[in-house]
């Protein structure tokens, strides 16, 4: 994730970050991904990394990561409340 989309980010989700309570923020770090998601995304990474996603994949590759930075950007202020 780029500095620019995680600054970006972090703005962005700054006034959610005051909604947390220490119970949601530690749902929120202890979040993991269920196991289809986690095999599909697996399988769209090594595909990307030999360069062979189709269009259809790569969008959908795109989509995960971009919901990946955000969960991680959450799951980042969840930490901070927390501490």
């Amino acid at each position: 994730m780029s500095t620019t989309m995680t600054d970006t980010l972090d703005r962005l989700l700054d006034p959610v970050s005051r909604c947390l309570t220490p119970e949601v923020s530690l749902a929120l770090v202890k979040l993991q991904a269920d196991p289809s998601f986690q095999a599909r995304l697996d399988e769209l990474a090594d595909k990307n990394t030999e360069n062979q996603l189709s269009p259809e994949e790569r969008e959908q590759y795109d989509l995960y990561l971009s919901a990946i930075s955000v969960i991680t950007v959450l799951q980042s202020k969840a930490r901070m409340t927390l501490s």
